[in-house]
């Protein structure tokens, strides 16, 4: 037990060093360290605005958007903050942003209807839907069933399971306190079940075999 907390706090303390190292690269607008970033968080970037926007083109367009954010105002980002915590905060504010100017709903307002504020856990033994999902379908298939939620549920599934954020970090990236995204996240897993059967229902599967979520 020792040595796990021991690995975890050191695990920690590496991860505060390299967002330290970051924050001093993008206040000096290393152009290396740009690149190094773009390689290590493109897919997982794209990934994200391609949920969110349901268009390649658009995301295309907003991907290059946030780095050129990135470029422009490193200096606002300190270091004690997940790197990509930050960069998929400036993706959700213009993915919202270009929604509003296209005169449609953003994010924020796309609530889902009563909505309550009510704090509860979120209880998870073994593999996440997801993970049971992917283990039989492949990641194409998994994108078609999330297509499919409302935006503000597709957007906590995709952070939570997908990118691996905590719920306190999915709070940060959302600006929503903790205790929505608890409601999102649970709303969305109960969502997520029967669009699972009623697509493994299509392709002719064993729908009563499939457990999701508790």
């Amino acid at each position: 037990m020792r040595t796990s907390i021991t690995l975890t706090a050191e695990a920690a303390k590496q991860v505060e060093r390299e967002n330290a190292a970051i924050a001093r690269g993008l206040k000096r607008q290393d152009p290396e360290l740009l690149d190094q970033l773009i390689e290590t968080y493109q897919h997982r970037l794209m990934r994200y605005l391609m949920f969110l926007t349901g268009k390649r083109e658009v995301a295309e367009d907003l991907f290059q958007e946030v780095w050129i954010r990135v470029l422009r105002r490193g200096s606002q980002y300190n270091g004690k903050a997940r790197f990509d915590t930050w960069i998929f905060t400036i993706a959700r504010n213009l993915v919202i942003d270009l929604s509003r100017k296209r005169t449609m709903a953003s994010l924020d307002a796309m609530r889902e209807g009563g909505e309550d504020e009510r704090p509860f856990e979120i209880v998870q033994d073994g593999p996440s839907p997801l993970e049971q999902f992917e283990t039989r379908e492949n990641a194409s298939e998994v994108a078609t069933v999330l297509e499919t939620l409302e935006p503000v549920y597709r957007e906590v599934l995709t952070l939570r399971f997908r990118e691996e954020m905590s719920l306190e970090e999915i709070a940060t990236v959302t600006c929503a306190p903790l205790s929505t995204v608890k409601s999102r996240l649970y709303r969305g897993l109960a969502a997520l079940k029967p669009e699972i059967l009623k697509l493994r229902s299509l392709r002719g599967d064993h729908a009563d075999r499939v457990e999701v979520g508790s």
